[in-house]
């Protein structure tokens, strides 16, 4: 089973102060900020995820997540040079795809079948999906001939049509990537239907389409279907799926890899599940910045809170939280500081509860990262994208550890 992590350009500064909180003046993001796979060793992922839409934007001129030098970096380059993938142990794969979710809402897909292809074969993958068309619908006793199913059909269509002339212009141009075709559908049938057209393309690598919103119950009832028509040398990948107690069962039905950014994305999305050990999830420590926060900034520009005030609060919870992990500060203290600074930012919300499980579990001292053992309770501390980030690479390693544990692998 191989875990593919999508990337987004989420890096972290191996210089930033923690307490000063500034930077080197002479830092280039890209080229002095570090990956997750060259933070953390062994790598927590298996290969990265690449999307254009994310490297290229849309062709209407939209942009995407990269500057002008960073994409055109990465073309000359290629993907292995410019991820520094060779810092990593061993090798790690890279797969492309299009950023469907990017563009569900429009009729069409932006890019031409050449134009994919161009992309995964100028950034040196090893692995590039078909341009596809998401079908987020899930009407499992909907027939394709049901009226209400007409735009759920033209999707799959236009999924599949694609893919027919995605393998033949791979084979023409005889890529170097391996190609894989996705199965979109809105029902345990009409997945089955396109699993089994794709592979009378050709196709050997199938993605699994539009399962992000489905319960588990659901996509194994897919997966069950289309083992009907999968043959046994058909490789499945789920695409935006990471449910690791799940994998196991997935795995039974040809599903030999996945992708998602959730287990990153909870470090800062999530209101109570922010950061990962083995068997459970605590709540980060808020703390957000008076000059950051935008709700904060609003609030004192209205004369309804003190700057002063809620910039010494702010000092004071940082102050006594080092304490704290330094053994200087009690928790009572510590978990007041939290509260006073709260009540000035998020009066509305009461997180006290949460916030002394997290303090006296102290969880940050029993990992073994090399981000946990470096940074101490900075590492669960909510605030700014350096202590955020680093919490999702956090994530990403305990995630990882699950997974291997889910698969009975060795954890060396």
């Amino acid at each position: 089973m191989r875990f593919f992590f999508p990337d987004s350009q989420d890096q972290v500064d191996p210089g930033f102060d923690f307490v000063t909180e500034e930077r080197d003046p002479y830092r280039v993001r890209q080229r002095d900020d570090l990956y997750a796979h060259e933070v953390l060793d062994p790598p927590p992922f298996h290969g990265l995820l690449v999307s254009k839409a994310i490297v290229d934007g849309y062709s209407d001129g939209s942009a995407g997540k990269y500057s002008t030098p960073q994409r055109h970096r990465l073309y000359r380059e290629g993907a292995r040079r410019f991820f520094r993938l060779d810092h990593a142990r061993g090798p790690l794969k890279i797969m492309g795809d299009c950023g469907a979710f990017s563009y569900v809402n429009d009729a069409e897909p932006p890019y031409t079948v050449d134009e994919v292809i161009d992309f995964y074969a100028g950034c040196g993958f090893d692995y590039g999906i078909a341009v596809d068309h998401v079908i987020f619908q899930y009407e499992p006793q909907t027939d394709r001939d049901d009226e209400c199913a007409a735009e759920w059909v033209r999707r799959q269509d236009i999924t599949l049509t694609l893919a027919n002339d995605f393998w033949k212009r791979c084979k023409d141009r005889r890529v170097t990537f391996e190609p894989l075709g996705v199965a979109q559908g809105w029902s345990p049938q009409s997945y089955a239907d396109s699993v089994a057209t794709l592979q009378r393309i050709g196709f050997r690598r199938i993605a699994m389409g539009g399962m992000v919103p489905l319960k588990t119950r659901e996509i194994l009832t897919c997966l069950r279907s289309v083992d009907g028509v999968r043959d046994s040398g058909t490789q499945l990948h789920l695409l935006g799926i990471s449910r690791c107690d799940d994998i196991p069962m997935f795995a039974d039905h040809g599903v030999t890899s996945f992708d998602s950014t959730s287990p990153f994305r909870q470090a800062f999305k999530d209101d109570r599940n922010n950061y990962y050990t083995l068997d459970s999830t605590y709540l980060a420590l808020r703390v957000p910045q008076v000059e950051g926060n935008l709700k904060l900034r609003k609030r004192i520009s209205s004369g309804e809170i003190d700057q002063r005030r809620a910039l010494t609060l702010e000092r004071s919870a940082l102050r006594l939280l080092r304490e704290y992990d330094a053994g200087r500060a009690s928790l009572e203290d510590t978990l007041q500081a939290l509260q006073d600074y709260s009540e000035v930012w998020d009066g509305k919300t009461d997180r006290g509860e949460a916030y002394r499980r997290t303090l006296q579990d102290r969880p940050w001292r029993d990992c073994r990262c090399e981000i946990c053992r470096t940074l101490g309770i900075q590492i669960i501390v909510f605030r700014g994208t350096e202590r955020n980030k680093r919490r999702g690479f956090h994530n990403l390693y305990v995630f990882r550890q699950r997974l291997r544990a889910q698969l009975g692998e060795d954890q060396t």
